[in-house]
């Protein structure tokens, strides 16, 4: 029974109890990966992270919403993102693609049908990328048409290096897991005025996610050490802000976090069940094209 108890609750990680804080109604989980050695040889079973195992994640955390982001190991090949956003339901699931700059205009019209609704440029380890910072203004241009946003896994200091290019964009931008700000510095560090300038144009969002990325510590630790970072995003902007799980933790191979612990963090850093809701439900049906409720 011991061992029963000790296990588990779901996959890819190490919840052994509900979070604390009940999901609102059409709460959104804004990032998420699906891996699918049965339709992507380029993954292995043993690192699958399917959409039967994401569906229990969300009855577990009590999401009814979610956003797949294309994983890196994947490239350019949207196949399973796309079959992931069909299983789980286009009305309540968008997609985040990688594509090129040379993608066709009937390429970019079959993703949208299919709900992608940007394009990711992860490029925090540029050698390891399938995109690179050459082709961010060329894909900014390619998917304004169709209302997508850029979102950017990139360093803090690739923010401030590549300002000028970021403010001069056309299209909103989505910075992930907290912009990456280093917690030594924080707001101190030259990017959070680059990015705290394109929220307040109303240009750019962060994502409220991807604590053990940013984050000295260790899990079940609450990740203290990000809080003044985390609240001082919630004090510029609450109203661009959105959470995500960032499962199945595919950089913590050896270590993964709790997802009850990362879903409860959001009741710290936002301080009211307002400030909750707006980044859970309607902040990501503004982003991502949901219903409103």
């Amino acid at each position: 029974m011991s061992g029963a108890m000790n296990k588990p609750l779901i996959p890819h990680s190490i919840a052994k109890a509900d979070p604390l804080w009940p999901a609102p109604a059409w709460a959104c989980d804004a990032h998420l990966h699906i891996l699918d050695a049965a339709l992507d040889a380029r993954s292995t079973p043993a690192q699958d992270a399917t959409v039967s195992q994401y569906q229990q994640v969300q009855a577990h955390l009590g999401t009814q919403r979610a956003v797949v982001v294309q994983p890196r190991l994947y490239g350019t090949d949207n196949r399973v993102t796309l079959d992931a956003i069909a299983r789980l339901g286009v009305a309540h699931t968008r997609g985040i693609a990688v594509v090129h700059p040379d993608i066709t205009n009937a390429e970019l019209v079959a993703l949208h049908a299919g709900g992608i609704r940007g394009v990711r440029l992860s490029l925090y380890t540029p050698h390891q990328a399938a995109v690179n910072f050459e082709m961010t203004e060329p894909l900014a241009h390619r998917v304004q048409h169709l209302g997508w946003h850029l979102q950017l896994h990139w360093t803090a200091d690739q923010i401030a290096e590549h300002a000028a290019l970021l403010l001069r964009l056309p299209t909103p931008l989505v910075f992930d897991h907290l912009a990456r700000l280093p917690v030594q510095q924080g707001q101190r560090h030259p990017a959070f005025a680059v990015v705290s300038e394109l929220m307040q144009r109303g240009r750019a969002w962060v994502k409220l996610s991807g604590a053990y990325l940013c984050s000295t510590q260790a899990p079940g630790s609450g990740y203290t050490d990000l809080t003044d970072m985390a609240q001082a995003w919630v004090a510029l902007a609450p109203n661009r802000l959105v959470w995500g799980s960032d499962w199945p933790h595919v950089t913590e191979a050896h270590a993964k976090p709790d997802d009850s612990e990362l879903f409860d963090l959001l009741h710290t850093w936002t301080g009211s069940e307002a400030i909750r809701h707006r980044v859970l439900v309607d902040n990501p049906a503004e982003l991502y094209g949901f219903n409103p409720v």
